[in-house]
């Protein structure tokens, strides 16, 4: 048995290809198929299965796509309720491959229908968790009260939670090792570590879900201080309950203009720096600018799933590679058209004078647009605003405009976004975006 996994950094995904005996499931594969089939071949292997531990909400999956183009059969939970052509893939089923073993276990609690799959070959045990048991914490409860098959409120699948973390991992054996689908930076959890991989021994010893608690306080735990949901959760679990359209069918046809403008919702992709020298009045700077940006999260956590928009890019090269991004949360059917900008009529921002707001923090309004749980860990200015960036276009109109204002994140990537909302929102006031600077003030 070899299992590969794969990472796609933005959204601190992991998927996976179990290969026995050239024969391949593939385990919650994203968007992009193209590296599984590339394997597939390095292998001299056939895909022939595919699963899906629960419907995701943080990114959309080609399960569909997979079966349509290699006929490997889906499995996943009855309980999932699946729109597209699939098996069930409950408690004790199996799914011979090769020399390997796959057993399916109901381990409900980050969904009502989430599976882990015990893949056995031999003595080698391996467990592909999903989002029900991550390195150093389990998945977070509060995502299905309003998509999916089976929806659930949070404290009810809390419970559920304990139950699995109780009682479903118990007979499995300490040199297991664990295959999460998530690692540290995911929205799905709140505490998740940098490893890519544990065991099932040291999350016993470490993860604080295996420590002896009362039902009552674990719930209380896993409740507390979890994470903003971004606007496209929901919308993700119901586009992958459906089952997503192909990714190059999806992209290929989406309008492109070189050295034009557009009118309406815009989201520039440029880099901060290109962004502020020009850019068309009312867009919002989401940078895709390195290969590791948490653009799709932000594009998802600011942008609605029913709001059409144009999209900026720097150079016509990069057009199928940022669509393909976007595609990765099923925005891009909301993507009107793709542009470069032409040199005229475009606005600049203005640079904030650091000396003086340093020394007369007084003469600003600081509007501090990190998350909530960052900011009920400690300000860094005093007397700053709280306005979370993924509720900002929602909440601009409450910042007070009588000073200029300052908008600050943690490091600088967010700050820029903030900023370019704000010059849209509010309009006649002086917008600066202390950008980097901010860690000088930490």
């Amino acid at each position: 048995m070899t299992i590969k996994q794969f990472e796609y950094k933005p959204l601190s995904h992991y998927s996976y290809a179990v290969l026995s005996e050239g024969k391949i499931a593939l385990i919650d594969p994203e968007r992009n198929p193209q590296q599984y089939y590339d394997f597939a071949k390095a292998n001299n292997a056939t895909i022939v299965a595919v699963i899906e531990t629960h419907p995701h909400a943080d990114f959309v999956s080609s399960h569909l796509e997979i079966h349509r183009e290699t006929g490997a059969t889906i499995y996943n939970s009855e309980k999932l309720g699946a729109d597209y052509p699939h098996e069930y893939f409950d408690e004790g089923n199996t799914i011979h491959l090769g020399n390997t073993t796959l057993t399916a276990m109901n381990t409900p609690g980050h969904s009502p229908d989430s599976i882990t799959i015990v893949a056995t070959d031999g003595k080698e045990t391996a467990l592909l968790t999903g989002d029900t048991l991550f390195i150093g914490d389990v998945g977070r409860p509060d995502l299905r009260e309003k998509a999916g098959n089976m929806q659930a409120k949070r404290e009810e699948l809390a419970e559920m939670m304990f139950e699995t973390m109780q009682n479903k991992f118990s007979g499995l054996p300490d040199e297991s090792v664990v295959f999460p689908a998530h690692g540290a930076g995911s929205l799905c959890g709140k505490n998740l570590s940098e490893a890519a991989s544990s065991t099932l021994g040291e999350e016993r010893k470490y993860n604080w879900a295996f420590k002896e608690n009362s039902k009552e306080k674990f719930i209380e735990t896993i409740l507390d201080g979890q994470p903003f949901i971004p606007h496209y959760f929901g919308f993700n679990v119901d586009t992958n309950k459906a089952g997503a359209a192909d990714l190059q069918t999806s992209i290929e046809n989406i309008p492109f203009t070189e050295n034009t403008k557009a009118e309406g919702l815009t989201v520039d992709v440029r880099a901060e720096a290109d962004f502020k020298k020009g850019h068309l009045k009312g867009s919002i700077n989401i940078q895709a600018a390195s290969e590791t940006a948490k653009f799709e999260t932000w594009l998802g956590s600011i942008i609605q799933p029913n709001e059409a928009f144009t999209l900026v890019i720097d150079q016509k090269d990069n057009k199928n590679d940022i669509l393909q991004r976007v595609a990765k949360i099923g925005y891009e059917k909301q993507v009107k058209e793709v542009i470069t900008l032409s040199a005229t009529n475009l606005e600049s921002s203005e640079p904030l004078d650091l000396n003086h707001f340093k020394n007369n923090p007084e003469h600003y309004t600081i509007v501090d647009i990190r998350n909530q749980s960052e900011i009920e860990d400690g300000k860094i200015f005093e007397n700053a605003l709280a306005h979370p960036l993924n509720e900002l276009r929602e909440t601009a109109k409450k910042i007070p405009t009588d000073k200029p204002i300052v908008v600050h994140c943690a490091g600088g990537y967010r700050s820029a976004a903030g900023s370019s909302i704000l010059e849209n929102e509010l309009k006649g006031v002086l917008i600066y975006d202390l950008s980097e600077a901010v860690k000088g003030f930490i």
